[in-house]
């Protein structure tokens, strides 16, 4: 058997390269581990040295390094966090759906780091999370982002997504994980997909690999995920309101949702992204990069 090496801080300048971003020595990130509730943790990877000016919660099944590129191309201090059940976090306790329950942990996580007032930006999975966040606690969120979700998402709308997700619970090698990710994202390079992989997988004893998310076996009663239901959040919130919404094929957003964000929201932001698949952050992540700057800036 031959063990993978993977050091998650190694691959930047491939990022950057990929898309010819300035690339003059490894930015500073280090990884973070927050406890949440009693035996139980949050992690985080914290991009600069001073008080992040964005929060970043990544799609199900992804993990918080999905935005390295933009994190790269942004080049402002920022926390990227792995949701619960996800990348190097703890399980979730109602299971990997559970959007009030991982929005009381990024509550409790910021916290616990200091952060007492934050845009906070997510996508898909993540972009309910932050919605639901901003409604735990309007105070902490200044701004808030969704990526190519709302709350008119159904499991009919992201069918294509669960298929993926939902595949093989294990793989023999690197090799047949990232030829089943690469036929899931065409448009997608394989170099670019094959360091998803690796941020987004674990090697077992026996060689074989898995997905970090399927760590951890559904609890029993885990929570199911109730979108609709976070319409009326989405009508109280006070903070400024960013809608991304990716114009390519996999997009789980369509002319009715985006109609009835508006209709909430008649003051939010809502800008559309060509050429990109559901994980904007993925296929155009300098376009999501500069949406982010004005959105920050303004």
């Amino acid at each position: 058997m031959t063990k993978v090496r993977y050091d998650e801080f190694s691959m930047f300048h491939e990022n950057a390269a990929e898309w010819a971003l300035p690339y003059d020595a490894a930015p500073r990130v280090e990884r973070l581990h927050v406890e949440v509730a009693p035996g139980r943790r949050l992690s985080a990877l914290r991009w600069g040295a001073t008080k992040p000016e964005l929060v970043l919660l990544h799609g199900g099944a992804q993990n918080a390094h999905t935005f390295d590129t933009v994190a790269l191309a942004l080049r402002r201090p920022l926390l990227a966090i792995d949701l619960p059940g996800h990348g190097h976090s703890d399980g979730a306790p109602s299971g990997m759906s559970d959007v009030p329950g991982h929005a009381r942990d990024v509550v409790a996580a910021l916290g616990a780091l200091g952060i007492e007032r934050v845009p906070v930006v997510g996508m898909s999975l993540g972009g309910l999370v932050a919605l639901s966040t901003a409604s735990l606690a309007p105070d902490l969120v200044d701004r808030l982002g969704m990526i190519d979700v709302t709350p008119g998402l159904t499991s009919e709308k992201s069918g294509h997504i669960t298929a993926f997700v939902n595949g093989p619970r294990t793989f023999s090698s690197l090799d047949e994980l990232v030829a089943r990710t690469v036929a899931h994202n065409p448009s997608r390079s394989e170099s670019s997909l094959r360091r998803g992989v690796l941020h987004n997988a674990v090697q077992l004893d026996d060689g074989s690999w898995v997905w970090r998310h399927q760590r951890f076996e559904p609890p029993s009663g885990a929570r199911a995920l109730d979108a609709a239901a976070m319409w009326d959040e989405l009508s109280g919130v006070r903070a400024p309101v960013l809608l991304v919404r990716a114009m390519g094929s996999g997009s789980v957003i369509d002319d009715q949702d985006e109609a009835e964000f508006r209709r909430r929201l008649p003051l939010a932001s809502i800008v559309h992204v060509a050429d990109s698949g559901h994980s904007v952050q993925g296929d155009q992540p300098l376009v999501l990069a500069d949406v982010l700057d004005t959105f920050l800036d303004s």
